[in-house]
């Protein structure tokens, strides 16, 4: 039976969950299993269906330590206190945090050399990792920060279990509780430090982007009322590709070949949908087929588009005010200022306010290809979110947007798909061209094209006979990409970059299904 994590000591709540699940381990039914290494700690995750419970469980186990090892090393936890004063220390610089840990670890040798005498090197690296996470970091929260399955982990009280959001299962309880509500606000303190910031009862709202990417959202009591609470949105170290979405039914092979087409040349587009319907994603997704002789600027609230290496690529990212109100740089600022940059490309990450909107379409009327995400559920809303209060974008202004691109989320099932793909008339009205049918899972065609295609034969100077040659022939290179299983941001940028500059050698291997050399 996997043990119990429940912080620095097991209160109540976690022996109820512990008893409740040894009582019934014969009834539950096992989901899910894997094993993963949280720096050095050895971890095995168990989802299963228990009675009683309407979500799945997930359960964290580190088999290599039991009872009597976990007494043992929270009295080497409480000794390491007591030796290793540090006061109240500002982790802000890694170099600070580096010092930290070498006078932690110097201790804790020393330590379980005293408990372990006989400990072998490899269960001592193990230790001294594990007692670093428990004294300085947010224990078994990062053990879950560590699992790259989960997008999300939630805090909401220290009686009730910790959340995450799995990318496979949705929402599950975890078997890991917080020892009191004060471990809560500590490690809500501990990140505010990292980031410059603070939480108080005076300012009981955090909301914060670490350097790694990931998203901390924290609130204390009073304000949040059953107890301090924190949300953690985790940053994909292994982004998405258009190969994971053509593997997974996100797109067709039509909608991509499309889309790729009207960003071969240069026409701006809107990603649209609901909150994680997966806009940042497409965004990730598009940006690796640009041409790598364009310079790319990347404007974003927290760093999530990763593009391939060999790209002319500048990420800029904003930055929320100090504690008195100042140093703050929205994205209004950062748009302004991209365009001193002589960008070929413009990545937005959020459209939200007026100004930002205005910015985005003089950006594209002089002359920048522009491509940002927008709250909205499907391409008519789009457009009058776009043209109505707060944003007030004028009607004339609209069709500098070539291509609005719908994403969709089934929270029921979690599943995300591309809703729609519209183009956006002369007359500034969305005209549907493919729309996502539920029942038999893909996208078909809806409507003839009124614009796009009138706008690509001006700007190519093709016939509409050869630009759908040209989308077969895209069709083609996408399921090349498919068949040789080419996944990774920079392998399937590699593909792109060879296709812009030097497409007959790229072709051939894509006739042959053999792997590029």
């Amino acid at each position: 039976m996997p043990n119990i994590l429940s912080g620095e000591i097991s209160n109540s709540a976690a022996k109820n969950l512990s008893e409740k699940l040894e009582a019934l381990k014969d009834t539950r039914k096992i989901i899910d299993k894997y094993d993963y290494i949280s720096k050095k700690i050895p971890v095995t995750i168990t989802i299963s269906m228990t009675k009683g419970e309407f979500v799945p469980i997930y359960e964290v186990s580190i088999s290599s330590i039991g009872g009597t090892t976990e007494i043992i090393l929270e009295k080497i936890r409480m000794e390491l206190i007591k030796r290793v004063n540090l006061g109240i220390v500002e982790i802000t610089d890694s170099k600070k945090t580096s010092i930290i840990e070498d006078k932690f670890k110097e201790t804790i040798r020393i330590l379980i050399d005293k408990y372990f005498p006989d400990i072998d090197n490899n269960t001592m690296e193990f230790l001294v990792s594990y007692l670093i996470q428990r004294s300085l970091g947010m224990g078994n929260i990062e053990i879950l920060m560590d699992d790259k399955e989960l997008e999300e982990i939630v805090i909401n009280s220290s009686v009730s279990p910790v959340w995450c959001y799995h990318k496979k299962h949705g929402w599950l309880k975890t078997n890991i509780f917080l020892k009191d509500e004060e471990q809560t606000r500590h490690y809500a303190t501990m990140i505010g430090r990292k980031v410059g910031r603070q939480i108080t009862v005076l300012e009981p709202l955090l909301d914060a982007h670490l350097n790694e990417g990931d998203r901390v959202n924290a609130t204390i009591m009073p304000i949040s009322t059953a107890g301090n609470t924190i949300t953690l949105r985790k940053f994909s170290r292994d982004p998405m590709t258009i190969t994971h979405f053509l593997k997974y039914k996100t797109f067709s092979y039509e909608a991509a070949s499309l889309i790729w087409l009207a960003m071969h040349y240069e026409l701006s587009a809107l990603i649209a949908g609901g909150t994680a319907s997966g806009k940042t994603s497409v965004l990730n997704v598009l940006g690796a087929l640009f041409p790598p002789n364009q310079r790319i600027i990347s404007i974003e609230d927290t760093r999530e588009i990763r593009l391939p290496k060999f790209l002319h690529w500048v990420p800029l990212s904003t930055r929320l005010p100090n504690a008195e109100g100042k140093g703050g740089i929205s994205m209004e600022d950062l748009l302004v200022n991209s365009l001193r940059m002589r960008p070929d490309r413009i990545l937005v990450g959020e459209v939200r306010r007026q100004r930002e909107a205005e910015t985005l379409f003089e950006a594209i009327h002089t002359g920048h290809s522009c491509y940002a995400t927008f709250h909205a559920n499907n391409a008519e809303e789009t457009i009058r979110r776009l043209t109505n209060p707060p944003i007030n974008v004028p009607l004339t202004m609209l069709p500098a947007i070539s291509m609005v691109i719908m994403q969709f989320r089934n929270r029921r099932t979690g599943m995300r798909r591309t809703f729609q793909i519209a183009e956006i008339t002369g007359e500034g009205k969305e005209n549907t061209l493919m729309q996502y049918d539920a029942k038999s899972d893909v996208l078909v065609n809806k409507n003839k094209s009124k614009s796009l295609m009138d706008t690509l034969q001006l700007y190519t100077g093709n016939s509409i006979n050869e630009i759908k040659g040209e989308m077969k022939e895209k069709e083609t290179v996408l399921r090349y990409l498919v068949n040789q299983n080419i996944e990774s941001v920079d392998s399937v940028g590699r593909i792109m970059a060879e296709y812009y500059t030097n497409k007959e050698n790229l072709m051939k291997f894509v006739k042959l299904n053999k792997m590029l050399g």
